[in-house]
């Protein structure tokens, strides 16, 4: 069983449909609540959640947990690309907006997720999303370069912290997924953020990792390795 936060469209969306192709009963969350993948309704939980309201992720959890059993693998994919522009420029609520999500919510998330596994015997898989903007910096990108370069050190944290209880920890990567992220990326002007002719170019060579090719990606980290890296990119879709 396999919960998903921001599953309402994009990579969340993508993630939901191959996990429910694969036979996994499903929790899926977002903002608005999102739709079921087909012929996935005997086996999912829906509903509109706010990461960023722990109690809230608990709800969830318990809802989860009540309808469909035991969670064996979490990814926290909610998300927010904003605000996009020199740091000295952006708006204040917007970039309390976007630590709170990226950062706040995969910590809510994680937090819930360790506490489920170790109420019960067995491990589990926690997935959290990251970005390659983790590590490389983006003129235009402070809160989002930021708060991935948190959720990966959080990441490595919460796999010391958990080893003892079974639970794998895993900052994933997906690469460039075509969602509305990479459109809002688009259609940004160079001004505010210097580095969206590499996004066009990418859009013209169709260079994307599908978001089945990420979910299967996902699902290899239940039988991951034990020296597998807790920090690692989803390798480029052959084309």
């Amino acid at each position: 069983m396999a919960v998903v936060t921001g599953a309402s469209r994009g990579l969340g969306a993508g993630l939901a449909a191959r996990f429910a192709e694969a036979g996994l009963a499903l929790g899926l969350c977002a903002r608005h609540e999102p739709p079921v993948p087909d012929g996935a309704a005997e086996r999912a939980v829906t509903a509109a959640v706010d990461v960023t309201d722990p109690d809230a992720v608990d709800r969830f959890a318990d809802a989860v947990v009540e309808r469909l059993g035991r969670i064996d693998l979490w990814v926290n994919n909610a998300g927010l690309l904003a605000p996009i522009g020199p740091l000295r420029d952006v708006d204040p609520g917007e970039l309390r907006a976007n630590i709170e999500v990226n950062v706040l919510g995969v910590l809510h998330g994680s937090a819930t997720f360790a506490r489920h596994v170790r109420s019960r015997p067995g491990g589990g898989t926690l997935v959290n999303i990251t970005s390659g903007a983790a590590t490389r910096a983006y003129a235009g990108w402070a809160a989002y370069c930021a708060a991935k370069a948190a959720v990966d050190h959080a990441t490595r944290v919460v796999a010391l912290e958990e080893a003892d209880s079974g639970l794998r920890a895993f900052a994933v990567a997906p690469g460039v997924v075509d969602t509305d992220m990479q459109a809002l990326i688009r259609a940004t002007p160079p001004e505010r953020f210097p580095s969206v002719d590499r996004f066009h170019r990418i859009r013209e060579e169709g260079a994307y990792n599908s978001p089945a090719w990420v979910a299967d990606h996902v699902l290899g980290l239940l039988d991951a390795p034990p020296d597998a890296p807790v920090v690692q990119r989803v390798p480029d879709e052959p084309r």
